[in-house]
């Protein structure tokens, strides 16, 4: 076996086979994609999936937060309305609070 006859046998190994994904869209963001694409020196298509695995992670990671946050209220561990209240009016003021406290309240089952 020659070398020559491995290398088509190595470009599949290499080359990554996934299913095409279509979708349509206005001449607006087409073209808006498109000049991202150029500017990134990236195709249209890598920018598109940059832009769905992004959207991915961000409401994964939201998910977990409230998922944390619902974990933590079942347990009793609250901020109160009017310790948020106070320090989010405080933000961007001379007297800015400092972000409140959780306190932990007793499980009311």
């Amino acid at each position: 076996m020659s070398d020559k006859s491995l290398l088509p046998d190595f470009w599949m190994m290499t080359t990554m086979i996934s299913p095409r994904f279509t979708m349509r869209l206005d001449s607006e963001l087409k073209d808006w994609l498109e000049s991202e694409a150029k500017r990134k020196d990236r195709s249209a298509a890598y920018v598109a999936k940059q832009a769905i695995l992004d959207l991915k992670n961000k409401t994964e990671a939201k998910a977990q937060m409230i998922e944390e946050a619902v974990t933590q209220a079942d347990k009793g561990v609250f901020i109160s309305e009017d310790n948020m209240t106070a320090w989010f009016e405080s933000l961007g003021t001379d007297h800015e609070l400092p972000e409140p406290e959780a306190d932990i309240f007793p499980n009311q089952t």
